[in-house]
Order: structure tokens, then sequence, then C-alpha cells
């Protein structure tokens, strides 16, 4: 992984059963997500909740390791870290489509399923998402709309198509929270 997108420091912390405050946690995440097809590509899954997210005294535990999907039913989160490489990655002539939308479907199970296979990168999802650009430039475009992003810009992303594209020669690290929601 690039230094971009080096993994960082997972901190929790809890009230234990005493009704004391107490660091549980100081690691790594304990799902990193290191793209082999996809040179640059890489993240790391934080935390999710279920709905209705609960707060219990005592050490809850992880829900990371056993998420069968990243995409949150609505009420519930993932927070989660992700690189993107410069778009000159996907031009290059050793890039495999179907072999990085296989491994992204591993991965990203609930987010890559939405992939628009003939509109690369596009999806929606049932979640309000909220960004935070870390590092790098990245723009969002959207249907006929593009806008360009630098760090410490945020977006609101309230379930529309939308796609990532990292222009820049450099990769772009992004912080995303989604909260599952319900669409009318």
């Amino acid at each position: 992984m690039t230094d971009a997108s080096r993994v960082a420091r997972r901190v929790v912390a809890y009230t234990d059963h005493d009704g004391r405050s107490k660091l549980w946690e100081d690691t790594t995440p304990p799902v990193v997500l290191d793209f082999k097809t996809v040179p640059g590509l890489g993240g790391s899954i934080l935390w999710s909740t279920t709905a209705p997210a609960i707060i219990r005294r005592g050490v809850t535990p992880d829900p990371v390791p056993g998420m069968a999907r990243l995409h949150p039913d609505p009420g519930g989160t993932t927070f989660m870290t992700m690189t993107m490489p410069p778009e000159s990655v996907f031009e290059s002539p050793d890039f495999d489509p179907e072999a990085a939308a296989a491994e992204q479907l591993r991965y990203l199970p609930g987010i890559a399923d939405r992939m628009e296979p003939d509109a690369p990168g596009f999806h929606a999802t049932d979640t309000v998402d909220y960004a935070i650009v870390l590092a790098g430039d990245i723009c969002l475009e959207v249907d006929g709309e593009e806008i360009c992003l630098e760090v410490g810009d945020t977006v609101v992303q309230l379930g529309a198509r939308h796609a990532w594209r990292n222009r820049s020669a450099a990769p772009a690290t992004l912080v995303f929270i989604l909260l599952g929601a319900a669409r009318e």
C-alpha cells in the first residue's frame, strides 16, 4: 500500500460493567482491503453496526470480521477508508477488468454488486454517505456533472447514482461513513 493508503490505527473505547470508560483496543483494523488486481486500490473496514445500534456495558464483540456485506441495512452503519488509484491504472494494458470485478465482489460485498457493468464505477446505494477527502484529489461524477475535491472537502451523498474518478497522478484517500436508509 502507498503511504496515503497506509492502514491507520483503530482505537475503540467502551464502558465496562462498572460504568468506567476504558480503551478496549488500539490496533490495526481487522479487515484491510489490499486489492491485487488494481494497484493502489485499498482501504480498511473500521466498524459497522446493525439497526438499531446498541451501546452496552462491557466489550461488544468486534462486528467487522463477520460482516456479510458492506452495505448497511436501514439504520445500520459502515465506517471505512478507501484509497483510489489514478485512472491511469485502469488504462494500463495489464489491467484485467474481469479479475478486478471478481476481487471487488469478494472485498466489497453489497457495494461492488451494485456497480453498473455498462458504466464503469457508477453505482447507487440505499445509504446516506458522508465522505471526507484525507489525501489527494478526487472527482465525484453524477449524471452529466462532475465536481473535483481536495483534501478536507466533504460530500454528503444521498443515495444518488455516482462514480468516483481520480484524474490526478497520485492516489486519493477518503473516509466514508455509510448510513443505511430506506428509499421512498
